[in-house]
């Protein structure tokens, strides 16, 4: 049985693919600052800066600077610190699908001599 295997892309359809999903990542992560930033701002009552800041640091797996005092702002701090580890780990998957899918290809190529 023979399949027929497509040709591997071009380098600037290769490098089409890398900016598309680094353009994907970047909308994810500016989706999910702001989500925090409102969050942190509304429920744990700090400021645009400081929202800013705790979103940021939750987001790359830092950590919370600043407390929070009622059990909303808990409450949702958790939530965030989940969902940003599931942003954290979709964004890796989005950045790496080229670089694996051209490797799975390249597998898959007929190389005659």
């Amino acid at each position: 049985m023979e399949h027929n295997v497509k040709p591997l892309p071009s380098k600037k359809v290769f490098a089409r693919h890398i900016a598309e999903a680094v353009g994907v990542s970047v909308v994810l992560l500016v989706i999910s600052l702001g989500v925090g930033m409102v969050g942190y701002n509304r429920l744990g009552h700090l400021g645009w800066m400081d929202s800013f800041l705790n979103a940021s640091m939750i987001l790359t797996g830092m950590g919370p600077v600043n407390p929070m005092v009622t059990s909303a702002a808990k409450f949702f701090a958790g939530v965030y610190a989940l969902f940003s580890g599931v942003v954290f780990l979709t964004m890796a998957s989005i950045m790496m699908g080229p670089f694996l899918h051209r490797l799975l290809h390249v597998f898959h190529l007929n190389i005659k001599d």
